[in-house]
């Protein structure tokens, strides 16, 4: 059995009322893999619930038992928040893969590109000290709607994203492989998201695809997405 642990911001934890493309990943994994052969961990399992401000709905789109709800992932949170935790996390909630979506909130309020790479390093220390053999899977950081305005946020994005590459590349071993998810090629934030920065259904599939693509052609686990890429209603 491999466990699986989705660390991520806000478009990883989701809402109330979304699947989320954690969700959609699971689907993915049980079907390539096996529901026997697949399992989910992480301290956390609420969305967030914007009326309150805080993460404590269990509103999911799909309200199956079967769906594993961990995680660990917050609203408004970024490598600075999460690097600290991931040591007591691993201890806490054991996994073999780490599929990871962090950055746009550290870059957007907190820290800049050099600094954020920085934490990623930090976040990398502090999970293999809790399993020197975890695998991690990275997605760069999707540009939002504000780098079509913020021209010095776009190239701190730009800027991150090569540093994250260059990161992924040191510190990848034989015994703790690190890997860099490709960006989905269609991703369109005025067509997957339904805020400019937030995934709709049809870009949770694209983010699931993004990790599953990855997972299938580095390291052979499982296989080729093969989700609804493009669906209006989830």
């Amino acid at each position: 059995m491999l466990r699986f642990m989705f660390v991520g911001d806000s478009m990883t934890i989701g809402s109330a009322g979304e699947h989320t493309w954690r969700h959609r990943m699971w689907r993915h994994l049980c079907d390539t893999l096996g529901p026997e052969d697949v399992a989910v961990v992480g301290p956390r399992t609420a969305l967030y619930d914007k009326a309150a401000g805080e993460p404590l709905s269990q509103a999911y789109a799909d309200a199956s038992p079967d769906f594993p709800r961990n995680h660990l992932a917050g609203w408004g949170e970024g490598w600075l928040h999460l690097a600290p935790q991931m040591s007591g996390a691993l201890t806490r909630d054991p996994a073999d893969v780490l599929l990871v979506s962090l950055g746009l909130i550290d870059l957007g309020f907190y820290t800049n590109a050099a600094q954020t790479a920085e934490n990623v390093r930090a976040f990398v220390a502090a999970a293999r000290s809790a399993n020197p053999h975890v695998r991690m899977v990275l997605l760069p950081v999707i540009p939002n709607v504000r780098a079509e305005t913020d021209a010095p946020f776009a190239a701190e994005v730009a800027r991150f994203n090569e540093l994250l590459a260059k990161a992924v590349a040191d510190l990848d071993t034989p015994r703790s492989p690190l890997l860099l998810a490709s960006r989905p090629p269609s991703y369109d934030i005025h067509l997957d998201t339904y805020d400019g920065t937030h995934p709709n259904a049809s870009g949770e599939h694209k983010l699931a695809a993004a990790f599953a693509d990855a997972l299938s052609q580095a390291w052979g686990i499982g296989g080729p997405y093969a989700g609804a890429l493009v669906t209006p209603t989830g």
